[in-house]
C-alpha cells in the first residue's frame, strides 16, 4: 500500500510530501537548511537539542516544535526561518557553546550562524546529552550497552549500574558519533569561550602570499601574518603591516 500525499505550506511555498514523514525531512526535500546536532539520518529522532525548530501555524496562532519529532499532516503551515525562530536558535547555540566550549561541531555550528558573543558561563561539560551514543548504541550496534540514568541535573549516561557492561562490544560507535568528542581546531585549552574563526570567510592569507594557503571550505580566515596580532576571539586578522 502506498503512501498518503498531503499537501502543506513551508515558508509561503506550496509542497507535497508523504504522511507521517517529519517537518525536518521536508524542509531537506526542499533544500532548506534547518541546523541540527541530535538528529541523525540513521537514528530515531530525539528532539534534545533543539536547533531544529521551526514556527508552524497559522500566523496569529504560532507554536514552536522541533522539526525532527513533529509529523507533516495535511494543510500544515511551516516556517523555518522565522525572527523568532533564528533568535531562538542563536539562544540555543550559546547554551551549547558554553556548555561544551570544547566542541568542534558546535562551534561550527556557532560560527555558521553568526553567534559572535556568548553571554552565559562556560561550564566545559563533557556531555551535552544529545542521546547520540544511546541511540547509536542500541539501534545500529543492537548493543544497548549505555543508556540515560538520573533525572534533572543528575541526569547522565552510563552504563547498567556503573560498572564495565558486557553487552559492550568496545566498536567505538558512540565516540565516532559524540559531538563533545570533536576537538576545537584551537585546541583543549584555548582561552576564549567563543571560537568564531570560522565567520571570517575570505581567505587571509591570500594578501599576505598572494596564494591561499589552505582549502578547508569556505576558507578559516585565521592563517598566520608577516607581523600583527593574531585574534582568536574573532578570527580575523587586523591590518598587515608592511615594510615601507
Amino acid at each position: 500500500m502506498s503512501a498518503k500525499v498531503i499537501n502543506i505550506t513551508m515558508n509561503g511555498l506550496p509542497m507535497e510530501v508523504y504522511e507521517g514523514m517529519n517537518v525536518l525531512e521536508a524542509a531537506r526535500i526542499m533544500g532548506i537548511d534547518i541546523p541540527t546536532l541530535c538528529y541523525d539520518e540513521g537514528l530515531s529522532s530525539y528532539g534534545a537539542c533543539r536547533l531544529c525548530i521551526v514556527e508552524i501555524g497559522p500566523q496569529d496562532r504560532t507554536k514552536v516544535v522541533s522539526s525532527c519529532t513533529y509529523r507533516c499532516e495535511e494543510g500544515l503551515e511551516i516556517r523555518t526561518h522565522s525572527k523568532r525562530v533564528m533568535d531562538t536558535r542563536k539562544m540555543i547555540l550559546e547554551l551549547l557553546v558554553c556548555s561544551t566550549p570544547g566542541s568542534k561541531t558546535i562551534q561550527d555550528l556557532a560560527a555558521a550562524h553568526g553567534v559572535i558573543t556568548a553571554r552565559f558561563k562556560p561550564e566545559h561539560e563533557d556531555c551535552m546529552l544529545c542521546g547520540l551514543c544511546v541511540r547509536m548504541c542500541k539501534e545500529q550496534m543492537m548493543a544497548t550497552a549505555i543508556d540515560f540514568a538520573g533525572r534533572g541535573p543528575d541526569r547522565r549516561i552510563t552504563t547498567p549500574f556503573d560498572e564495565a557492561s558486557a553487552l559492550c562490544r568496545h566498536c567505538g560507535g558512540c565516540m565516532f558519533i559524540c559531538p563533545a568528542c570533536s576537538s576545537r581546531c584551537m585546541g583543549p585549552d584555548a582561552d576564549t569561550t567563543l571560537c568564531s574563526s570560522c565567520l571570517n570567510l575570505s581567505p587571509s592569507c591570500v594578501e599576505v602570499y598572494d596564494h591561499q594557503q589552505c582549502w578547508m571550505p569556505p576558507g578559516c580566515g585565521t592563517c598566520i601574518r608577516p607581523e600583527g596580532d593574531y585574534l582568536p576571539a574573532t578570527g580575523r586578522i587586523s591590518e598587515v603591516k608592511t615594510e615601507a
